[in-house]
């Protein structure tokens, strides 16, 4: 709750920021920093948060910062997935150490790592080929407004907490499936969490995997697509906005996505997904309000 709590004051605070202003601040770079990092593991879409963000900060007036912010809000998603590698270091050490046939369980560290190649195909291969279509057409608050709206309707409606299989059965076609999921998530506002979430659930797995494997495949798939977006756009950023406010923006990214990932393991313990279900809904209301309202 007090994660949720966080992101929304974020938000709604930069519609009161420096709107207009093309250059990116060391308190914007950390204001973009915590949005990031609370809604990356969260079912709510950081995605869909910074497009909103960087609307209000007035990122996106001039056509060459534009291109910069975008290059960012990717760039930036570094800082959360060093925060769940470090969460998760264990896991993962095992994995790879399961490619050499050592770690502490060689056979379930190598159908992991099969599981995370299958989950991980479909959005590379979908995400390269409509990389333009989806830039052109769905990077907009009314597509971000409407996939939150949806997304928070279909957790409203999920009535199934899973089964019992565990992280360790995942198969290579259980991988695919998520991953055809997770290749949804190139619509902003959908949320890569949400999606892998639910698949998994749907293949029976339990909440505690279904949620861990979607982190874990969210450090592949991010890390892919921030590599990519770094080696491409990385001189862009630097040249629109320094070094000082992207680095600070990775280092709130960082601390505020293990807070957040802490929380969200130890609240869905207890606890549905609903409160990310009424969150989409209440945030897509509230940004719909201030597009009819001119605000953004």
């Amino acid at each position: 709750m007090v994660a949720l709590a966080a992101v929304t004051v974020a938000v709604v605070a930069a519609a009161w920021w420096s709107a207009g202003d093309s250059e990116l601040s060391i308190a914007e770079g950390l204001l973009l920093g915590i949005v990031e990092g609370v809604t990356e593991f969260l079912p709510i879409s950081s995605t869909g948060h910074l497009t909103v963000t960087n609307e209000l900060l007035g990122l996106t007036a001039d056509p060459a910062t534009e291109t910069a912010a975008d290059a960012y809000v990717i760039v930036i998603q570094a800082g959360a997935i060093v925060a769940v590698l470090g969460i998760y270091r264990e896991r993962v050490g095992n994995a790879v150490a399961a490619v050499f046939g050592r770690g502490a369980d060689p056979a379930a560290g190598r159908r992991l790592l099969t599981g995370l190649a299958g989950g991980f195909v479909p959005a590379a291969v979908v995400g390269l080929a409509l990389s333009d279509v989806i830039k052109d057409r769905l990077f907009g608050i009314w597509p971000v407004v409407a996939a939150w709206i949806v997304g928070g309707a279909v957790i409203l409606a999920w009535r199934s907490r899973g089964g019992s299989k565990p992280l360790e059965m995942m198969s290579l076609r259980d991988g695919l499936i998520v991953g055809a999921a997770q290749a949804l998530a190139l619509w902003p506002g959908t949320s890569r969490s949400l999606v892998t979430i639910l698949a998994a659930l749907a293949l029976g797995y339990t909440m505690a995997a279904a949620v861990e494997f979607a982190f874990l495949l969210g450090l592949v798939t991010l890390g892919a697509a921030t590599a990519y977006e770094a080696a491409d756009s990385g001189s862009v950023i630097v040249d629109s906005f320094g070094w000082a406010a992207p680095l600070f923006g990775f280092l709130a990214a960082f601390l505020s996505a293990a807070l957040a990932v802490k929380w969200m393991v130890s609240y869905l313990q207890r606890r549905s997904l609903a409160i990310f279900g009424w969150y989409r809904i209440g945030i897509g209301a509230v940004v719909a309000a201030l597009a009819l309202a001119g605000v953004v």
